[in-house]
């Protein structure tokens, strides 16, 4: 098996781990107020930032159609003046789902197209384009881990593991 084929296996089957969480999750669990991240906020703030790097460039990249202006940050913007964004009514199961869609569709297109040995291409990260690809799989995964946690511990739901797929 190629780099490529690998990398794509990896981020195929990380996003069908999250496409069965948030298939599964509960409606009480996806807006609920006890979390300081709400469910569906999480799943977008991962797919947002699998997306976005699998560009070549933060210049190269375009939103989502249906993409909410700093929804994709789940704390403070990172840059002064740090405030907090509102958020506004919550995706839907559905619209997360279509998003998760488009971001396997961009694994398929964009990692034969990647240069790995170029720069990340955005310059908060310094290192190169083939280690993003692990960076990103790597935020990817964790963010899943969390809601299934989520499912597992407050709604008894389990989500299979998915080692590679093609």
């Amino acid at each position: 098996m190629d780099a490529r084929a690998a990398i794509k296996s990896q981020y195929l089957a990380a996003l069908e781990m999250l496409r069965q969480a948030i298939t599964h999750c509960p409606e009480s669990l996806w807006d609920d107020p006890q979390d300081k991240n709400r469910f569906w906020h999480v799943a977008y703030h991962a797919l947002f930032y699998t997306h976005l790097y699998l560009q070549d460039r933060e210049e190269d990249f375009t939103p989502w159609a249906k993409h909410r202006k700093d929804h994709n940050f789940l704390g403070p913007v990172p840059w002064p003046p740090h405030y907090v964004p509102q958020l506004g009514e919550p995706y839907t199961q559905d619209e997360i789902l279509a998003y998760c869609a488009l971001c396997e569709q961009q694994v398929r297109e964009r990692v034969d197209a990647l240069d790995l040995e170029a720069a990340s291409g955005f310059y908060w990260l310094p290192f190169g384009k083939l280690e993003l690809q692990f960076y990103n799989i790597r935020h990817l995964q964790q963010h899943t881990g969390e809601l299934m946690e989520r499912l597992g511990a407050r709604a008894g739901i389990d989500v299979d593991w998915v080692g590679s797929k093609g």
